[in-house]
C-alpha cells in the first residue's frame, strides 16, 4: 500500500511539474514603435526630466547649464493627448502645451506654443534609461518672430537631462 502511495505522490508530481512549464498561448501584445516611443519620453503616462542631477545645457558649444540648471520638462501621453509642461525654462520654453511626433519620424518632437522651442523639429534620443538628449536649433529670423528675446536666444541647443526620481 505504502508503495502505491508513493508512485502516486510521485506520478502527482511530475504531473505539476509539467503544468507549470506549460507555455502561455496568450503573449503580451507587442507594442507598436511610436507606443514605444511615447513611452521613452514619457513613461507609462508621465515622466520628468529635468538637468538637476548631472544633465547640463550647451548652446553653440557653450555651456549654459547655470541659466537652466533648474530646468524640468515633463512630458505627459495618454490615447488623447500629449501635453508637456516645463519649470524654469526662462525666455526659450513655454510653461505647457502639446507635443507631437513630426510626421512619421519617432524621433523628432515638436512643441506647441508661442515661445522659440515652439515649432522647430527636437531630436530626442536615450543614450540609457535614465538619461534624455534634446537637440534642436533657433535660427534668428524665426526667434525674431517669437518676441523681443527671440533673436537672443538664437543658436543650437543640446539639453542632456535625467530622468528625476
Amino acid at each position: 500500500m505504502n508503495k502505491f502511495f508513493i508512485k502516486l505522490l510521485l506520478v502527482s508530481g511530475i504531473g505539476l511539474v509539467l503544468l507549470s512549464c506549460k507555455k502561455n498561448d496568450d503573449p503580451a501584445p507587442s507594442k507598436t514603435p511610436e507606443e514605444l516611443a511615447i513611452e521613452s519620453l514619457a513613461g507609462e503616462s508621465s515622466t520628468t526630466w529635468t538637468v538637476a542631477g548631472g544633465g547640463q545645457v550647451v548652446r553653440d558649444g557653450r555651456s549654459e547649464t547655470n541659466i537652466y540648471q533648474n530646468f524640468e520638462i515633463t512630458f505627459s501621453a495618454n490615447q488623447n493627448s500629449k501635453t508637456y509642461s516645463v519649470s524654469n525654462g526662462g525666455d526659450l520654453f513655454d510653461s505647457s502645451g502639446n507635443w507631437n511626433f513630426v510626421a512619421s519620424d519617432l524621433t523628432k518632437i515638436t512643441l506647441a506654443g508661442t515661445r522659440p522651442a515652439s515649432g522647430p523639429e527636437i531630436s530626442h534620443t536615450k543614450p540609457t534609461v535614465n538619461d534624455l538628449v534634446l537637440a534642436f536649433s533657433i535660427v534668428a529670423p524665426g526667434a525674431e518672430n517669437k518676441g523681443n528675446q527671440g533673436a537672443a536666444l538664437a543658436g543650437s541647443y543640446r539639453f542632456n537631462l535625467k530622468r528625476k526620481q
